[in-house]
């Protein structure tokens, strides 16, 4: 099965995603294959803005009909903003993973991080 991929989008093997938005800002969410693999979402546990994480930490929790999930931090970064709508109507991760559904503005502390992502093409590999 293909899952629907942004080419522009860097990919973590635990199933994130961060777009690049302007000078050292990282939007993060989880990627289509996740959410599809989740199903219905029904709760996102954020947190606070301010709080920084290390590449690999967990840094929230995705609740669905089927399981809960850990969210894990692409790379270093401080939150800058949240998603609250994701409080309310936690459906936008599966309607729209790479759009209304993101989760978390980081600002990057470690840009050269970013080599260590996958793109589109490597992480469709990684689903095969």
């Amino acid at each position: 099965m293909k899952w629907i991929l942004e080419k522009d989008l860097f990919y973590t093997e635990t199933h994130e995603w961060g777009r690049l938005e302007g000078e050292n800002v990282l939007v993060v969410g989880i990627t289509d294959y996740a959410q599809d693999k989740l199903g219905g979402v029904v709760f996102v546990e954020l947190p606070e803005a301010g709080e920084s994480f290390s590449a690999g930490d967990p840094f929230g929790v995705v609740e669905s009909v089927k399981t809960v999930s850990d969210l894990f931090m692409p790379i270093d970064g401080k939150i800058i903003e949240i998603n609250e709508e994701l409080e309310d109507s936690p459906e936008m991760v599966n309607e729209d993973p790479y759009g209304e559904g993101w989760m978390i503005i980081i600002e990057i502390a470690n840009e050269s991080q970013l080599e260590e992502l996958m793109d589109s093409e490597a992480y469709q590999k990684s689903l095969e």
